[in-house]
C-alpha cells in the first residue's frame, strides 16, 4: 500500500517521513484546521524536498481558481478536494485532483468506482478527526482505487492488507501533538503498511 503522511507543517517532519518511506505528503490549506499551513511556508518546505514524492494540497470550500493557483504557487502536485464537488468543478481546476468521499454508510464506498478517490469517515468538521470507518463495510468491495483515511495508526494499519487498498492516509495517528509528527509512530506506520 502506498502511504501518505498528511498534516505536514515543518521541514523536519517532511524529510523524516520521506526517509522513512512515505510516498506522499499532505499540506492542509484549510484555515480552521490545527494542521493548517500557509501557502508561503508550504512552498519553502516543498522547494527542499527530493523528486518523485507526491505533494498533496488539501482544500475545503475553495474555488477552482484558488485551488489551481495555490497548487501552482507552492509546488504541490495534486489537489485533494475535501468537499462535495461536481465533475464540472474538477474540470475547472485544470490541475490533477483527488476527490474525497466522506462516507456515512456502506453505499458511499461505491461512489465514483472508476476513479481513484480518498474515503474518510464522515464528521461535521473536515479532516484529522481520527474517526474510523467501519472496516467491515469494505468486505467484497473493489478497493484497488481507494485510499483509506480516518482513524488509522500503527496498531491497525496491517489489518487492512486483505482489502487491497491502493493506499492509506494518516495524520493524527502518527502525531506527537497536533501538527507535529512522532518519528517512532511514522516509522512504525510506514513499515507495517509496507510489510
Amino acid at each position: 500500500m502506498r502511504v501518505k503522511i498528511c498534516g505536514i507543517t515543518n521541514l523536519e517532519d517532511a524529510l523524516f517521513a520521506i526517509n522513512a518511506g512515505a510516498d506522499a505528503l499532505g499540506f492542509v490549506f484549510y484555515f480552521d484546521s490545527p494542521r493548517y499551513i500557509t501557502p508561503e511556508n508550504a512552498k519553502i518546505i516543498i522547494a527542499q524536498l527530493p523528486p518523485f514524492i507526491e505533494k498533496v494540497a488539501l482544500f475545503v470550500n475553495e474555488t477552482p481558481e484558488a485551488i489551481r493557483s495555490t497548487c501552482l504557487n507552492t509546488g504541490c502536485t495534486l489537489a485533494q478536494i475535501h468537499f462535495d464537488v461536481t465533475d464540472d468543478f474538477l474540470a475547472q481546476v485544470k490541475f490533477p485532483t483527488l476527490r474525497v468521499v466522506r462516507a456515512q454508510k456502506k453505499e458511499d464506498l461505491l461512489k465514483y468506482p472508476n476513479e481513484y478517490r480518498l474515503i474518510d469517515a464522515y464528521c461535521d468538521a473536515y479532516g484529522g478527526s481520527g474517526k474510523r470507518l467501519n472496516i467491515e463495510w469494505f468486505e467484497g468491495v473493489e478497493c484497488s482505487k481507494i485510499i483509506l483515511a480516518g482513524g488509522l495508526h500503527p496498531d491497525n494499519v496491517d489489518s487492512l492488507k486483505k482489502y487491497g487498498f491502493y493506499g492509506v492516509d494518516v495524520s493524527s495517528g502518527v502525531e506527537a501533538s497536533k501538527g507535529k509528527k512522532d518519528p517512532t509512530l511514522v516509522t512504525s506506520f510506514i513499515q507495517k503498511a509496507n510489510a
